[in-house]
């Protein structure tokens, strides 16, 4: 039994396939607000679906009732939805969106790795974003993953150099299962400065979608992102300057990342780690409702 139903859908040229599934991990909502900007710049049409009740924990994702007069209208299931659309310049893209799989991870990839044959993809490119001791006042910094077969792919954005080990979310699994299936895919990852990973940073969507579209040869327009950006970051500015303390957090980051420009994780000494900073942006932010990250 198929885990998706295919859909009627436009004919495609081998497509670039973005997977940005909501899970883990996102800081700033880099790649929600990145996929949005997306999906938005053209009409999309979805080409299939993903069996939910195979994949989906429906009480940790449950679905939305509407309700109207006490009179329950239906529901809005949680779905998984690969769409097709283009970018400014005709070429094909299609989007893998929706939350990320609860449960059937190898079972998932799989069907994943066959639809992107049938579709003859030309590269997968994955985002997502991440806390990093960063600055604010420095432009968001990308660092790219993908499996052996695709290295060559990283060296075109970046890397967090070293070896470590994190929880994986679904991307790490389907770029290894991309990798095996000879298939070129690439994940990028937004710095996000640590102390304001809480909120909504768009420069951080914006570092995506120019990343994608320089590693996957794509045209998308992301001044509305910068423009947002550069709202987001008079606010941060503006709080920080308040304090001498929270400011020289922010020159010590400075430094380091300018030292260090190279070797993003090695940091030269203990950092603060900015959940003051953080609580004292969330409660700013909440105190001035018209200006609230993401508007211009």
């Amino acid at each position: 039994m198929s885990l998706y139903e295919r859909h009627p859908g436009p004919p495609l040229a081998r497509p670039v396939l973005v997977v940005a599934l909501e899970g883990w991990v996102d800081a700033g909502l880099g790649a929600a607000g990145a996929l949005a900007a997306l999906l938005g710049a053209q009409p999309t049409t979805v080409i299939a679906e993903f069996d939910g009740e195979r994949l989906i924990d429906q009480r940790a994702r449950r679905p939305l009732a509407r309700i109207v007069d006490g009179v329950n209208e239906g529901l809005t299931w949680p779905r998984i939805e690969l769409r097709a659309g283009t970018d400014r310049e005709g070429r094909d893209v299609c989007y893998l969106v929706g939350p990320e799989p609860d449960f059937g991870w190898r079972s998932f990839t799989d069907a994943v790795v066959g639809l992107a044959r049938e579709l003859d993809v030309r590269l997968a490119v994955g985002m997502g974003a991440f806390p990093a001791p960063a600055p604010h006042t420095r432009p968001v910094r990308l660092a790219a993953t993908a499996p052996a077969q695709s290295a060559e792919l990283v060296a075109r954005v970046g890397v967090v150099p070293g070896a470590i080990e994190v929880p994986s979310g679904i991307w790490g699994a389907l770029e290894v299962a991309f990798g095996e299936a000879g298939l070129p895919a690439v994940g990028l990852w937004a710095r996000v400065p640590h102390y304001v990973a809480a909120m909504a940073y768009p420069a951080a969507s914006a570092a995506l979608v120019d990343g994608l579209c320089a590693v996957a040869g794509l045209a998308f327009d992301s001044a509305a992102l910068h423009g947002a950006a550069d709202a987001t970051f008079r606010q941060v500015d503006e709080l920080i300057s308040r304090s001498e303390e929270h400011a020289a957090m922010v020159r010590k980051l400075e430094r380091t990342v300018d030292v260090a420009e190279g070797n993003p994780l090695d940091v030269g000494g203990e950092l603060p780690t900015g959940d003051e900073l953080a609580a004292e942006l969330e409660r700013f932010l909440r105190e001035r409702p018209d200006r609230s990250p993401g508007e211009g």
